[in-house]
């Protein structure tokens, strides 16, 4: 038999790969199957924000929007490089909820989760503060709060990447074929989607964590008949060059009484979402219709002096949202809390499925999943992710402007972007992926779109990635800025790279 490990997790989205390194964090022997790249569905289409969610006060989720706003500055500060603050801007507007309702709101947002970072709720001048004079004439008053930006497939990938520094086991690219309770373990066939080559796997326990796939898996894997299910909603988004020049984020009512943001994207762009919609079909063929970018240009150009339309949206993404089926009428009123159930027959191996859940609380959610499961591991270790970094990140949040000029002075040769990028991409770990180059000749191909060739060898065996697409719009988006061309090129030289490194290989062996 095959080495039998104590966790088996299938999905590698945030909730897989944070489960995956606080149980290797605390001495179990874990093994992650993910059937495509890493955060390469939900986890890498969200709204790119670490926040309480100000819009769940209104049904009564206190619990959770408490335990978002705790977990908000301890992600903060476990990963400055790729999360900072972000001051948002409330406009008020008449005939929409009350300005007493929003300010009541706000103060119960800055003293739910005892902020100690961030800075607190002003009220604004919109005629007289920088955020205003991009906004309608009409909108003369507004709110000035905090949340966080984050990014989120890095995220994800460097939870991985801690786990397995950790000792797990990482695969990707690998389906869970099907998976059966047998002599006090689960059986567990995978196959490699890319080589084509089948394994199986034995673990002591099972974890569900497939996302979208959660009750597919279920059923179809398991064999099994889940009593709860998860609401699939859609959240789509738009990119579109840059409506203003500071680095503030809007917050916008609409009338519907839903809510939109309109967010500083990578210097040069504005990001504009999110819808919800009930998603039909498999969740790999979401994508942004074009009613949800007529939308969300109409409820951006309600407050943006210029209107936006359609025809300047330069990108979309869109993602499903795995929540928890509560049987509310709206998509937008779904829950965002998480639901993990165990399903533990006597003398039979457990499985644990994890439904729902949002960015925000991946961390407490494994923290939570490992605490359901340490009756069955009572040596393991006591929670500890709460003050740990992941890589890259260990230093100060108000560092990461000195550790700029530093990569600057130490590698004189890139220009700022590039310095500037590394820092937010890689943070203490730039100096490795930059270790021995002294010039920019140094720095091998350039790519198109600013991407080196040392960074991408660096992501290769570092980061998991496997193809141009895993690189331009998860472990960067430095998509944005490259053509067609230049994408097929550096997938064309990835697809070498891997066939001659697996010729090697073949040749020691």
């Amino acid at each position: 038999m095959s080495k039998i490990f104590d966790l088996l997790i299938i999905g590698g989205g945030v909730n897989g790969c944070g489960i995956a390194r606080d149980a290797a964090g605390r001495g179990l022997s874990v093994c992650l199957c993910e059937q495509n790249d890493l955060a390469s569905a939900t986890s890498s289409a969200s709204t790119k924000l670490f926040h309480g969610g100000l819009r769940y006060l209104e049904y009564y989720k206190f619990r959770l929007v408490r335990e978002s706003l705790i977990e908000r500055e301890i992600l903060l500060r476990a990963m400055p490089h790729i999360s900072w603050p972000l001051r948002f801007v409330l406009p008020y507007t008449k005939g929409l909820r009350p300005a007493w309702m929003l300010r009541l709101g706000l103060f119960i947002y800055d003293h739910l989760g005892g902020r100690k970072i961030l800075p607190g709720t002003r009220t604004l001048n919109l005629r007289q503060h920088e955020a205003g004079q991009v906004l309608k004439p009409h909108l003369r008053k507004g709110f000035e709060y905090s949340d966080c930006w984050v990014e989120d497939a890095r995220l994800v990938m460097l939870n991985a990447k801690d786990a397995q520094n950790k000792s797990a086991q990482i695969y990707t690219h690998t389906h869970c074929c099907s998976a059966k309770r047998h002599k006090g373990l689960w059986q567990v066939e995978v196959k490699n989607t890319q080589t084509g080559a089948l394994q199986t796997l034995h673990t002591r326990i099972l974890i569900n964590a497939a996302g979208p796939w959660v009750e597919q898996v279920l059923r179809k894997q398991l064999a099994q008949d889940p009593d709860i299910g998860v609401r699939l909603v859609r959240g789509s988004h738009i990119i579109v060059k840059k409506l203003f020049d500071h680095d503030m984020a809007y917050i916008f009512q609409q009338p519907d009484g839903r809510i939109i943001f309109a967010l500083p994207f990578e210097q040069d762009f504005t990001l504009i979402g999110t819808t919800d919609n009930d998603h039909e079909g498999p969740p790999e063929n979401a994508v942004c219709k074009k009613t949800e970018v007529e939308y969300l240009c109409r409820a951006a150009s309600q407050y943006f002096i210029h209107p936006i339309v359609p025809n300047d949206v330069v990108w979309t993404y869109s993602g499903v949202r795995p929540l928890y089926d509560d049987g509310v009428s709206s998509a937008s009123a779904a829950t965002r809390d998480y639901v993990l159930k165990l399903d533990a027959p006597d003398g039979e191996a457990p499985l644990l499925s994890v439904f729902g859940g949002k960015i925000t609380t991946y961390r407490r959610l494994a923290e939570t999943a490992l605490g359901k499961l340490h009756r069955y591991f009572p040596q393991m270790a006591a929670p500890w992710t709460a003050k740990a970094a992941l890589p890259g990140g260990d230093f100060q949040v108000h560092e990461l402007s000195a550790l700029q000029a530093r990569l600057a002075r130490d590698f004189s040769f890139l220009d700022k972007p590039t310095t500037d990028r590394y820092i937010r991409q890689f943070g203490t770990q730039a100096w490795a992926v930059l270790a021995d180059t002294n010039s920019q000749e140094q720095l091998g191909r350039n790519f198109g779109g600013g991407i080196w060739q040392i960074e991408v060898e660096w992501m290769i065996d570092h980061e998991f990635a496997t193809t141009a697409e895993d690189i331009v719009w998860r472990r960067t988006r430095q998509g944005l800025r490259m053509n067609d061309q230049e994408i097929k090129t550096l997938d064309a030289w990835m697809t070498n790279a891997r066939n001659v490194n697996s010729s090697i290989s073949q040749k020691h062996e």
